[in-house]
């Protein structure tokens, strides 16, 4: 009986090692794989691969193509407003229904009315409500309410005849120094960006180009070659508590009191000549091409 134990065990010892063998032969032949196969393997994996991420891209583009664009995307809207859908699924400007709560004494503003407030945004949307006749509307008087100036309100004092005969010469050093200051820092539309590489290559152009410039940068909205009193304010609001002659300045380059100044009120204001005033605004002169075709 013990010798049939012994038997047995030795053929599925035998067995066992047998299986073992054949698995080594197996993994061998395996890695054996002719390099050409392995090749075409390897070729047809990157295939299947390629194919699967192109149709994953065109399942993309056709999710794009089914999800429905956003009607509010490239409508502007001015401050204190944002865009919103009417009952016809339209874009419409509405008030801010409200504002940050502002805590930082920096982000106050005076407004025309002398008047302090927490932020910019509480002002334009207050006027907001006005002009559309809400409720939330305190006085009539806000229906033209605007920021003056950043900062509490203080007493700013008045503009000498001397200051102001200097004013524009400043001035021109400033738009120049900031035109300057934003091609360092790779910030200016390319377009401009040829302005200033002109004006530091040909002096004469200095003053000129930075000028053009800013007047293109201020006609922003809308881009009609013309600028608003509501568009100078990037210009206005953050220099008066600095620059107590920017107001009556800016006031005097309106010359026939439109409310808006046009380019060659602007060059002139700042001290070019006629024949030096060009227009090289680059959303304007590409507007005037297209509607000349």
């Amino acid at each position: 009986m013990k010798f049939i134990l012994v038997l047995l065990f030795c053929i599925i010892l035998y067995t066992d090692t047998l299986a073992k063998k054949q698995k080594l032969r197996d993994e061998i032949e395996k890695e054996n794989v002719d390099d050409d196969k392995k090749d075409e393997l390897d070729l047809i994996a990157d295939d299947e691969a390629e194919e699967k991420e192109q149709k994953n891209e065109v399942i993309d583009e056709e999710e794009e193509l089914k999800t429905p664009k956003d009607p509010c995307a490239g409508h502007y809207c001015g401050a204190g407003r944002i865009c919103a859908l009417n009952d016809q699924d339209e874009p419409i400007c509405d008030c801010v229904p409200q504002c940050p709560v502002e805590t930082d004494e920096r982000r106050k503003v005076c407004s025309n009315h002398n008047e302090t407030w927490s932020s910019d945004c509480e002002v334009y949307r207050v006027r907001c409500l006005c002009n559309k006749d809400r409720e939330e509307c305190l006085k009539k008087k806000y229906n033209h309410v605007h920021v003056n100036y950043y900062g509490i309100c203080r007493e700013i004092p008045d503009c000498t005849k001397e200051e102001m005969g200097d004013f524009p010469r400043r001035m021109r050093e400033w738009l120049f120094a900031v035109m300057q200051e934003l091609a360092r820092r790779n910030e200016l539309d390319k377009y401009y960006m040829k302005l200033e590489e002109e004006a530091e290559q040909d002096l004469s152009l200095k003053w000129v180009n930075a000028i053009v410039w800013k007047f293109c940068d201020l006609d922003a909205h809308p881009e009609d070659r013309a600028v608003s009193r509501h568009e100078l304010f990037p210009i206005r609001a953050p220099l008066l508590a600095m620059e107590h002659c920017i107001a009556p300045f800016l006031d005097s380059c309106d010359l026939d009191s439109d409310h808006i100044i046009t380019l060659v009120e602007w060059g002139t204001c700042l001290g070019l000549k006629e024949d030096e005033i060009e227009d090289k605004c680059k959303s304007v002169r590409k507007k005037q091409e297209e509607k000349g075709k």
